[in-house]
């Protein structure tokens, strides 16, 4: 559950705050604005913090909440700009298009089997992963598979590198960049990383990969929080 100790407002105006950021396309001032018209003043500033500071805790709770995802796995990076340099969106989808996992990366080589290693850690060992001529992305399998082999794994992941099996993702960068776009941009490697973690979720919820009674992207966005 978020712990919003010290915090001078409701817990509920907190994540509706940082649930519509993170879902549509506003600026901080555009939201501030927003929630004047709904009896909360509160400075554009202090919404760029609940962002940074809850869309982090929210990404890794969602990762235990979401609904069983596919075995087959796409995976593909997005470039993200960041204190006007380029960094990599890492992100993989199963063959049915559910989000699995994401991660920000300064560098573009080694993280790549970091980021196999935390997708396997939260969604278990795929039967097949689809990628596309990225040299980085192979050799971060293979690195991965060498893991496996050494801890005694009897399974080794399938590697397939095919740009037409992987139009699935690179259209689900879509959703990502669009909303990053209309952003001022990031100016720190932190705010990015937390931002995206948080529209990350959004998008998830956007696809119905949470079990939930209700059909409201907020009450969805509330319960993951706690």
């Amino acid at each position: 559950m978020i712990s919003l100790k010290g915090c001078h407002f409701p817990k509920d105006a907190v994540l509706y705050a940082v649930y519509f950021y993170l879902r549509y396309t506003v600026s901080y001032r555009d939201l501030e604005e927003i929630m004047a018209e709904r009896g909360v003043r509160v400075d554009h500033t202090t919404l760029n913090r609940w962002v940074v500071k809850f869309s982090p805790i929210v990404a890794a709770r969602a990762q235990s909440k979401k609904r069983p995802t596919l075995s087959s796995w796409r995976m593909d990076e997005t470039y993200i700009r960041v204190r006007g340099k380029w960094m990599y969106l890492y992100r993989a989808v199963d063959k049915a298009g559910n989000t699995l996992d994401f991660m920000l990366s300064e560098r573009r080589n080694r993280p790549a089997a970091r980021f196999f290693g935390k997708a396997l850690a939260s969604n278990g060992i795929p039967s097949k992963i689809v990628i596309d001529k990225s040299g980085a992305n192979a050799a971060g399998i293979r690195e991965v598979n060498r893991i496996l082999k050494r801890f005694g794994c009897p399974a080794k992941i399938q590697m397939v590198r095919s740009k037409y099996l992987n139009n699935l993702i690179e259209q689900d960068h879509r959703f990502i960049k669009r909303r990053v776009r209309h952003m001022c941009g990031f100016k720190s490697f932190r705010s990015a990383s937390a931002t995206l973690d948080g529209i990350e979720v959004a998008n998830m919820i956007r696809k119905r990969q949470f079990p939930s009674n209700t059909t409201s992207g907020f009450q969805v966005f509330a319960e993951i929080a706690g």
